[in-house]
């Protein structure tokens, strides 16, 4: 009997050395954090001398900093269907932004999209998404169509007021398929929703992913009033703008800082995959920034696209690590997949970069990437283009100009075009571009 209870206590020492011991679990929680139209250079770590963001510094802090990462496109609703799907947006029908009128709308989820939920599901995930959907507005397009387990959040796009929750007068605040109408700021309404779903999942067998999508720090620049009156008092000759910019992402950090927190209060932070990006740049006319990157928000160029991005996982990723591996959120589906043990296979257009993530060798600059965006107002429903392989980069920032090529070696910030003369490699880049935009226009988008 006693050597029954030593081989017993052995094997719960060999388990529990091995790291699989939270809730007897060996694949991880999945926390995919996406924050909207946070700009490049709009965090403390990032170089922002004029906001505290501790939170989120944290994470890189704790975890790796992705140095070369990118949003899928210029806005909202393509950088959201590429993530969930691991595709470009435009290869399954949201080449531009879902809206509520449909004179105005410049997308349509293709029905045959495998979503994230569905691919995890595989590997015994419960999912949750709560947050900005912004990929559909009625049944087959909600998040409980679409392999999420429960949604708490937002079906719509941007909210014109982050107290009311309202859009064009319609409240899109739903609880699964319920409409609800909470109350308080939004960024505080999703985040008390997703420590409501870590109490929910605590000490279940299943691991679970939650996509936490805040709309914050998207216009309107709505910071509660105390944040507001901190930054105004500790930083003196701040533009309104940029103050209310500043108190509104200090406000979003706190959150982010909640949701750590409450990983870690219930003993699952160190089970958790945490991975925290933007869907775009920031927005220049509200003075948030993307420096040093040239452009903003609905640019092509670097400040448009390039957003900030950390993955955190305690013992399995190196704190205070960093990666320059180019990245697109796209990416995140295989890498999440293979961190559940799944293989995503050819069914997406990303890769996986948990290699990357684990401080080993990754290759990920040796394929053609793609942006596009098609839009109406002032673009005429018209598309406009990048593409990239390794430095080389070929831009467009609407229909109605030519193409800008630029070496970001030694170009970073986009200053110097290149002359393409009869260059190989712009007409290799100008060739494959073509290829995608007809493998593209054969998925129905209306």
């Amino acid at each position: 009997m006693n050597y029954f209870f030593f081989f017993f206590f052995l094997l719960s020492f060999i388990f529990s050395s091995s790291g699989d011991f939270a809730y007897g679990k060996s694949k991880p929680n999945i926390v995919c954090i996406l924050v909207d139209d946070l700009g490049f250079g709009d965090l403390a770590c990032q170089g922002a001398t004029d906001m505290k963001t501790p939170h989120i510094d944290r994470l890189g802090q704790e975890g790796m900093t992705l140095t070369n990462f990118y949003a899928n496109c210029t806005v909202c609703s393509p950088s959201r269907a590429a993530l969930l799907t691991g595709k470009y947006p435009d290869l399954v029908g949201v080449p531009g932004v879902v809206r509520q009128v449909p004179t105005n709308n410049w997308g349509n989820l293709s029905d045959d999209a495998v979503m994230m939920p569905t691919a995890l599901k595989q590997a015994g995930y419960h999912s949750a998404l709560v947050g900005k959907w912004h990929l559909g507005y009625e049944a087959p397009d909600t998040p409980m169509d679409r392999g999420f387990d429960t949604f708490r959040g937002f079906l719509g796009d941007m909210m014109d007021d982050y107290w009311t929750h309202l859009r064009g007068g319609i409240n899109w605040m739903r609880r699964d398929r319920s409409e609800v109408k909470p109350e308080g700021h939004a960024t505080d309404i999703f985040t008390d929703w997703a420590l409501e779903y870590f109490d929910e999942r605590k000490g279940e067998e299943e691991p679970f992913y939650l996509f936490l999508a805040y709309n914050a720090p998207h216009f309107p620049i709505q910071p509660p009033q105390e944040y507001l009156d901190r930054v105004l008092e500790r930083e003196k000759g701040l533009s309104e703008k940029r103050a209310a910019n500043v108190a509104f992402i200090e406000h979003l950090d706190a959150c982010v800082g909640r949701v750590i927190d409450g990983l870690e209060r219930r003993g699952m932070l160190e089970d958790t995959l945490v991975v925290f990006s933007s869907d775009n740049g920031g927005a220049l006319r509200y003075e948030q920034r993307n420096l040093p990157l040239r452009g903003g928000k609905q640019d092509k160029y670097e400040g448009g696209i390039k957003v900030p991005a950390f993955a955190m996982w305690r013992g399995t990723i190196d704190a205070g690590s960093s990666n320059d591996n180019l990245m697109l959120l796209m990416d995140l589906y295989p890498t999440f997949c293979d961190a559940a043990g799944l293989d995503a296979g050819k069914q997406v257009d990303g890769v996986s970069v948990l290699p990357s993530l684990l401080g080993e060798e990754q290759t990920t600059d040796n394929r053609y990437v793609f942006w596009m965006r098609r839009e109406g107002g002032k673009f005429n429903g018209l598309a406009y283009y990048a593409v990239r392989k390794g430095d080389l980069k070929v831009l467009q920032n609407t229909p109605f100009e030519g193409f800008q090529y630029f070496d970001l070696a030694s170009d970073p910030y986009e200053e110097r075009p290149l002359k393409v003369g009869d260059r190989k490699e712009f007409r290799e880049m100008q060739r494959a571009l073509m290829m995608h935009v007809q493998q593209s226009g054969q998925v129905p988008w209306q």
